[in-house]
């Protein structure tokens, strides 16, 4: 802590954080695809007794997908 009662950045873990606003996005998919989305917001809800809706899921989805493509984060990293 500062001399004046102030927290300076070097006082704290924790980072500032980042911009949490969300972006709204809308997607056409295929009937198919929709289905699938359906079948796994039930198989979510039995796995953890919580029901969610796919456009909850989906971010997170996303985002696991993008985490677990190596190829796309190296190709990422270099730009």
């Amino acid at each position: 802590m500062a001399d004046d009662g102030e927290v300076s950045m070097a006082d704290i873990k924790l980072s500032k954080l980042p911009d949490r606003a969300p972006v709204k996005l809308t997607i056409n998919v295929t009937p198919e695809l929709k289905r699938g989305l359906d079948d796994y917001a039930r198989a979510y809800e039995v796995a953890y007794g919580s029901a969610e809706t796919v456009a909850d899921l989906v971010p997170y989805m996303l985002q696991a997908f993008l985490d677990a493509d190596r190829g796309f984060a190296r190709s990422r990293s270099r730009t």
